[in-house]
């Protein structure tokens, strides 16, 4: 399906999925095919994308804050302008691999983070201090390369705390307001089942005048995603009168590359 010529971002997509490298439930069913994946999105006018980093949790409440009260406006030119694809962090580990992704196209961007249920990560690795640190280092070294253009995936899941307590999630959302102050970049924020400890956390952090400043943002400055490659929109969905995206399907067992896979969402699908 050709652009329109509206171009779209998509800021969620999960391009460290094994899906991306052709893996299914373990077992290899077609090639990587990341290239063609970011084809079929320019072709459908999708010119900038947040990469995500995590796979195994998608919540329904994901939110951009920029937490640096009168820089606000600034700080969105600034996000806007660098964005184009971009990767989230879901660990150190993952963190590392989004700047990584990021490095192989001028047109790749990502994020560093912790998301909530991979929190436990800072106190498993005998050093929070210095896990912390490592964060801010790679944090540091992403924007050096012009790559990092945001802190997240980060905030509170209460839906899956047998991944990490709520007490661990708490402390380590607040650690990475810090991370976030000492790069000053934006944040991208996860919350799932946690609205009142999340708006306390984000209260503490964030100038009141940010959200009157958020009000204002035009219509045309929204960002939507797809949380490819899951979330694929089925024929019993309500809304599926209203998709305009068409695009060959095949099974993944019948691979073709001008093709999407049956059931994997993709960024060319956003409309």
């Amino acid at each position: 399906m050709a652009s329109t010529g509206v171009k779209l971002i998509d800021i969620a997509v999960n391009f460290t999925d094994g899906m991306f490298r052709g893996i299914y439930h373990g077992k290899q069913c077609h090639a990587a095919d990341i290239p063609a994946v970011l084809a079929r999105a320019r072709a459908a006018g999708v010119d900038r994308i947040i990469i995500r980093c995590f796979a195994a949790c998608h919540s329904p409440f994901r939110f951009l804050f920029l937490a640096y009260g009168s820089d606000l406006v600034c700080l969105i030119s600034r996000f806007l302008g660098l964005v184009r694809r971009k990767v989230t962090g879901g660990s150190l580990k993952e963190s590392r691999e989004a700047l990584e992704i990021a490095e192989t196209d001028g047109r790749l961007f990502c994020m560093v983070g912790v998301h909530p249920t991979r929190c436990g990560e800072f106190e498993e690795s005998g050093d929070p201090k210095g896990h912390f640190q490592a964060l801010l280092a790679l944090a540091k070294e992403g924007i050096a390369k012009g790559k990092v253009v945001a802190v997240g995936e980060c905030g509170l899941d209460y839906d899956r705390l047998h991944f990490c307590p709520s007490d661990v999630q708490k402390k380590y959302f607040k650690k990475q307001f810090e991370l976030a102050e000492a790069v000053k970049l934006p944040m991208f924020l996860h919350m799932r089942a946690a609205g009142e400890d999340f708006c306390e956390i984000v209260s503490e952090n964030l100038h009141s005048e940010n959200f009157e400043v958020l009000q204002g943002i035009p219509a045309e400055r929204m960002m939507i995603e797809t949380d490819s490659p899951y979330c694929d929109i089925k024929n019993t969905h309500a809304g599926i009168k209203l998709v305009k995206s068409v695009w060959p399907s095949k099974k993944k067992e019948k691979y073709e590359p001008d093709s999407t896979v049956k059931g994997r969402n993709e960024a060319c699908l956003v409309r």
